[in-house]
């Protein structure tokens, strides 16, 4: 969304600066698995803003985001990140700003920073939907994939404008174009609920279109936000001039942006409605995967509606911390989000007989096997970055059937979901700095997932957010599943 331009000169000193900062505390890592939290959801200055009485439009520097890629990625690292992309969105001849000038920048930030690995991606504008990280592989020519794909496929790439490149059918066009790059990149549904007008009334982005997009090319189009940027819009500072979304809000101040249909628990309603669109995927036995991320354009303090990358919301992913690693393990589903630094680490195991899996993974039992769920999570006893100490007051373990492909692709429900236990400190011992509960599943006789989640809440359910709500005090983190088939 458009906003204000505040001044880029404080930016532009830092991004002086930034050598200097980026040596603080640099570490060799080892490249070993672990949870690393990033964020694939974060805008630059290069996501500008439109002078539309030229022709054609001429681009605004920092007329939509402000910010730098390296400082970007210097308050990433401050607020907890090993990883990132930049995303910033396109427009008409925008394709020729990210080659040119975005990815330079980026490259710069890489160098600053190295304590981030930082991918190059961008917000794409889907024929026929609404946003989505295109996430590249790691290359020597990864500018030059970015640039076929916005110049020949991004919606608003065109000017004259081409109504005809928005179309549902375009989109899969795109899919087999990304397929065909030599490294396959990862996309991922932006705020798939936002221009929705209530709950399981959608709006740009339908569930038959990301069904669509799934059977196009599963290994690439694997998930959507869980927990959708834009999350401070709450927390404007006062006496810092207008803030950037009055004039589409007015005095309201919805999570998210979420002006429809509000977030539930700051997570979209895809996600967060128990059986609803995200089990109905699970259910059909999809590898669909949910992310949380910043949508950083301005920072509250500056005006806008966002935190910093890494501030509230992580995604974390289980790999060794180089981009391949990453991204691979991205695509494997071996993920966990979380707001507010609820927790840490999350670790899901199934076991039954000799067999094990974990998050993202596939467990094979034979028919009428017990399964015994391990879950272990690390609630950090120290303050989050608005200098609270949030408590896991409850964990929900929940399990759905899998039945297969359903043949209505609008279908956005699974009633087999359940929630089989819900544990509280009551249920769970400790092993050092972490919480571990067990759990069985007695003869498990069908194919089935499970997945986890847990809040600092009293709320059996997610609620709807309020408008204004403080998300500080309204936290969820959620697994992705585990797949168990019975045979």
């Amino acid at each position: 969304m458009p906003s204000r331009i505040p001044s880029l000169r404080p930016r532009l000193l830092l991004l002086a600066l930034l050598p200097a900062l980026a040596a603080q505390g640099h570490d060799d890592l080892p490249q070993t698995e672990r949870w690393l939290a990033g964020d694939h959801h974060v805008h630059s200055r290069f996501s500008v803003g439109w002078d539309r009485s030229m022709e054609p439009p001429a681009p605004v520097m920092g007329g939509d985001a402000t910010y730098p890629i390296p400082m970007n990625a210097v308050m990433g690292r401050r607020h907890g990140l090993d990883w990132m992309v930049t995303t910033d969105h396109g427009g008409p001849n925008h394709a020729r700003i990210h080659r040119d000038h975005a990815y330079p920048e980026l490259q710069e930030s890489r160098r600053a920073v190295p304590e981030v690995i930082q991918f190059y991606g961008m917000e794409f504008n889907p024929p026929g939907a609404d946003h989505s990280s295109i996430i590249l592989p790691h290359s020597h020519d990864e500018a030059d994939h970015l640039h076929s794909i916005e110049s020949r496929f991004d919606s608003l790439e065109a000017w004259p404008e081409d109504p005809a490149r928005n179309s549902e059918a375009r989109m899969i066009e795109a899919l087999r174009a990304l397929d065909e790059l030599p490294k396959a990149p990862v996309l991922i549904a932006h705020h798939p609920s936002r221009s929705a007008t209530g709950l399981g009334e959608y709006g740009m982005t339908e569930p038959k279109e990301l069904r669509a997009w799934n059977d196009a090319a599963p290994h690439i189009a694997v998930g959507m936000e869980g927990a959708p940027g834009h999350q401070a819009i709450a927390q404007v500072a006062e006496g810092l001039g207008p803030s950037n979304h009055a004039q589409y809000f007015g005095d309201a101040r919805p999570r998210g942006f979420y002006r429809g249909y509000p977030t539930l628990g700051g997570y979209d309603q895809m996600t967060a409605r128990l059986g609803g669109f995200w089990d109905a995927m699970l259910g059909e036995g999809r590898r669909w995967w949910i992310t949380a991320t910043s949508d950083s354009h301005i920072h509250w303090r500056d005006g806008g509606g966002d935190f910093w990358p890494g501030e509230y919301s992580k995604t974390y992913i289980l790999a060794a911390k180089d981009h391949d690693a990453i991204l691979e393990s991205l695509r494997a589903g071996r993920v966990f989000v979380t707001t507010g630094d609820l927790i840490s680490e999350l670790w899901v195991s199934a076991r039954g007989g000799e067999a094990e899996a974990g998050i993202g993974g596939t467990l094979r039992v034979p028919a009428g096997e017990a399964v015994t769920v391990t879950i272990k999570f690390l609630d950090p006893d120290g303050t989050n970055h608005n200098g609270d100490n949030p408590v896991v007051e409850r964990v929900d373990l929940i399990v759905g059937e899998v039945r297969g492909k359903v043949a209505d692709a609008s279908t956005d429900s699974n009633p087999s979901t359940r929630v089989v236990a819900r544990f509280t400190d009551r249920d769970w011992r400790r092993d050092g700095d972490h919480r571990v509960i067990t759990h069985t599943l007695e003869a498990v006789d069908k194919p089935l997932y499970l997945r986890v989640r847990g809040t600092n809440t009293d709320e059996l359910e997610p609620q709807p957010d309020p408008d204004g709500e403080n998300p500080w005090g309204d936290l969820w983190f959620y697994s992705n599943p585990i797949f168990v088939e019975s045979r």
